[in-house]
């Protein structure tokens, strides 16, 4: 388990010939001997074989959104927990997220790059016709699930859930609700959901799409739109902070410390999660692929991580591998079959 991981470099030279001079000098080489392996092996990092030079994690949407915030706390949790050091976390928003996936396609080969990514990938994809698809990555893990919420700003006349509901019914064109997806995405798929439940016809919704939650909450805190769905964990700041009202969440069970009821407790017989997870470009060898399998299992195994997953109210939904990889193949057939459905 507790493997002496030496730098390439060190392997290939060639070993000098050592002549040892004089006893004292022969008894410093043996005690070099002993002591030299737990210097080698400390940090976890090397340890555990997770340490990968140059690692950057794209975000395939815009700063503060979800894609956003998972990708910067599995950074910050992977350093401190010394699973790996300087992970650089950079934004490519676009489309829905499939601008930062033909990016991710187009580095072919390249294993130090992992992609932050969830269902709203999933649906941008067929919602924009993307020429890339999940399909052409290499599966990493599945980290997260989570409830979706809606909110409106603190100045909002909705009170309640059934303030929402009730003025929704009437004119639905008249309420723009705001999404930090794409349509075919989780933030777009959540009010459908709530509406058919509702009675509305979801064609009838006019659903505004938002680049990730962060470009969301401008225009629910600045009333431009009548209310927003979005991850719990997104905007859990404002909430406390009052600048948002908390109407509902979509899971299945009330989130421990936010006073909101679920969709079936307002009278919707529905309810809806969100997932996150990890990909990387194609062509990577089996190696380079286990290896980031790894980073992240170790990852998931951190104190620093399931702090992060308390914090967040996020659930655990760890999946790796191949097992990732056909978990996708279905979200993608689902989110085909759920757009059917709804007329979309």
């Amino acid at each position: 388990m507790w493997a002496i991981s030496l730098p390439r470099d060190l392997l290939l030279r060639k070993a000098a010939p050592v002549r040892f001079r004089t006893p004292l000098a022969l008894l410093g080489a043996a005690l070099m001997v002993l002591v030299g392996p737990p210097l080698l092996s400390l940090g976890s990092g090397g340890d555990t074989g997770t340490q990968i030079p140059g690692l950057r994690f794209m975000v395939p949407n815009t700063p503060g959104g979800g894609y956003d915030i998972t990708a910067r706390t599995m950074a910050k949790n992977a350093e401190d927990a010394e699973l790996n050091h300087n992970i650089e976390v950079f934004n490519l928003p676009g489309a829905g997220g499939t601008v930062g996936l033909a990016r991710a396609v187009s580095e072919h080969g390249n294993g130090k790059l992992a992609v932050s990514m969830g269902l709203g990938v999933v649906g941008a994809v067929r919602t924009n016709n993307s020429h890339e698809t999940l399909a052409d990555t290499t599966p990493i893990a599945r980290i997260s699930e989570e409830t979706d919420i809606v909110v409106v700003s603190k100045s909002s006349p909705y009170k309640t859930i059934d303030d929402l509901l009730t003025a929704w019914k009437k004119d639905p064109a008249k309420l723009p609700v705001g999404g930090g997806s794409s349509p075919g995405g989780p933030d777009h798929l959540a009010p459908m959901l709530m509406a058919r439940a509702a009675g509305i016809a979801p064609k009838t919704v006019n659903y505004v799409p938002f680049d990730g939650g962060g470009e969301l909450l401008a225009s629910i805190l600045g009333n431009k739109v009548a209310f927003g769905v979005s991850g719990l964990g997104e905007y859990r700041d404002q909430i406390e902070a009052g600048e948002l009202r908390l109407l509902a969440v979509t899971g299945p069970e009330r989130t421990p410390g936010m006073d909101a009821p679920t969709l079936r407790e307002a009278g919707l017989d529905t309810d809806f999660t969100n997932w996150r997870g990890v990909v990387a470009p194609p062509g990577l060898s089996d190696a380079e692929r286990d290896k980031l399998i790894r980073f992240f299992e170790e990852l998931h195994a951190s104190p620093q991580w399931k702090d992060s997953l308390k914090k967040n109210n996020w659930d655990d939904a760890f999946l790796t591998g191949e097992k990732f990889g056909d978990f996708l193949a279905a979200e993608d057939k689902r989110v085909e079959s759920v757009l059917k459905e709804l007329g979309l």
